[in-house]
């Protein structure tokens, strides 16, 4: 009989981000989303950047993970992240100013590739934390 339920951990080295009983996950992987249900056959995958959701009875809650591992067992679902945070942990405001940092340094002529790149990536980062933050009623600093 397969169980009816989850348990979704999200971790980073610096803490816990989730600890929930979860009906249904989805979550970044390297080439795509992948949909998790109670049952799940095993699987270990590589994470990518993205949008974590998850579904508690008929609650959706949203998270953004930034890289790392996941291992599906039929019952447990644990994401072993490089960084993540739930969306209403998202200041929006301090988002949307470190994006107009990094912007500023792309729109400088001449920028080496050394800045450049890590720009770049601070600015989709930054666009998907503001995406997910906008799932969260409650998000800190968002304004609706």
């Amino acid at each position: 009989m397969l169980p009816e339920s989850l348990t979704l951990e999200v971790v980073t080295p610096e803490r816990r981000v989730i600890r929930s009983s979860a009906v249904e996950v989805q979550l970044p992987g390297l080439d795509g989303y992948l949909g998790i249900l109670p049952g799940h056959a095993p699987l270990l995958a590589t994470m990518g950047d993205g949008e974590l959701s998850y579904r508690e009875g008929s609650t959706t809650h949203y998270a953004v993970v930034l890289g790392g591992y996941t291992e599906v067992l039929a019952e447990r679902v644990i994401v072993l992240a490089e960084a993540a945070e739930r969306a209403e942990e998202i200041n929006a405001d301090s988002v949307r100013a470190a994006k107009q940092a990094a912007e500023k340094i792309l729109s400088t002529p001449n920028t080496p590739e050394e800045q450049a790149g890590p720009a770049r990536l601070a600015v989709a980062r930054a666009e998907l934390r503001l995406k997910v933050a906008a799932r969260s009623s409650s998000s800190v600093g968002h304004s609706s």
